[in-house]
């Protein structure tokens, strides 16, 4: 078995271009209605498992070249995904979800230390990166909330590869535990948002779940991620860094521009409603792409540095926050 992965491994770089060439090819083909049908099984879960089993097998070929296309194709693709919203609904969409969004961050960092800690053992600069990334967003998180800690790269690495498997499971097991509970899309979105670390995910989780879920998710998970801010102003006290760098995600501030351009510019010029569409479309494929390359960065090695105590943490962690987010979405029809 393991010569007949040796052998493969010779293959491992052709392979990998030729995956994510065909599934781009395969998104793109989906515009032509006779070859919709063909192309339809190309969904973000199908890429992201593609991804997936391609680093278990062969590792990354082009590691750098791989983290900086599903970082930018990400930012790119949630600003595409602005164009296709209206921004009066899309508030209207998030409202409910700030207020619970408020006490979910702060009360994640909190149980974060106390099961980090207390109660995992895990050392102080990966159980804050941990915490960090679960409650607001993944690893923008925890690369913003690094360098003001002066985080060893090894930790970086660990916390990173924690909220990393748990977001690969998260957009697998969501969309089908939202049907089983029979989720409204709004229900599931709000859910997905503050339950979901990375945004690839919430936002591939609410696409797979429909197209009022993954508005309700972006905008309720964009404006958590700008809990960044003050969340490193904070962490600079704590740790008393000199750092007073801070890295803001300005992705999100595009989205809401693209979000207001749409509102206020394409729905009131001739054919800008089509506009829009298409470039919404056009960010979703380009999203399912993004998932193809998170997919490929969880190779074995990422498996083996991040040990059993911080992701027993971030699976403690992440269940907590995952059923209180629930019961608090389902409180009335709990009650009733």
């Amino acid at each position: 078995m393991t010569k007949k992965i040796s052998k493969l491994q010779a293959y491992d770089k052709p392979i990998y271009v030729s995956l994510a060439v065909l599934i781009t090819i395969g998104l793109l083909l989906g515009y032509i209605p006779v070859l919709q049908p063909y192309v339809s099984w190309i969904s973000p879960g199908v890429a992201l498992f593609i991804g997936l089993a391609y680093a278990l097998i062969f590792g990354q070929p082009y590691p750098k070249f791989n983290h900086i296309m599903s970082k930018k194709l990400l930012q790119y693709s949630v600003v595409g995904l602005g164009f296709g919203m209206n921004l009066h609904a899309s508030l209207a969409s998030g409202k409910d979800g700030m207020a619970f969004t408020v006490v979910s961050v702060i009360g994640t960092m909190l149980l974060g230390w106390v099961i980090g800690r207390k109660v995992c053992k895990v050392d102080k600069e990966t159980s804050y990166l941990v915490s960090s990334g679960t409650a607001i967003c993944g690893g923008s998180a925890i690369a913003a909330v690094g360098p003001v800690i002066n985080a060893k790269e090894s930790s970086m690495s660990v916390a990173l590869g924690t909220i990393f498997i748990l977001n690969a499971i998260a957009l697998f097991i969501f969309p089908p535990i939202g049907h089983l509970l029979d989720l409204t899309q709004h229900e599931f979105g709000l859910w997905a948002a503050i339950a979901i670390h990375d945004t690839s995910s919430v936002v591939g989780a609410g696409a797979a779940y429909g197209p009022e879920a993954l508005e309700v998710a972006t905008t309720v998970k964009l404006t958590r991620a700008l809990w960044i801010i003050p969340l490193a102003l904070v962490t600079a006290f704590i740790f008393r860094s000199n750092d007073k760098s801070i890295n803001i995600p300005w992705f999100i501030f595009f989205f809401i521009l693209a979000m207001v351009v749409n509102t206020y510019v394409l729905s009131n010029i001739p054919y800008g409603e089509e506009i829009g569409t298409a470039i919404n479309s056009l960010a979703k494929k380009s999203l399912t792409v993004t998932l193809f390359f998170i997919g490929a960065s969880l190779s074995r090695n990422v498996l083996k540095q991040v040990g059993v105590r911080p992701l027993i943490q971030g699976v403690l962690l992440w269940i907590l926050i995952s059923v209180s987010t629930l019961l608090y979405i389902r409180w009335d029809a709990i009650v009733g």
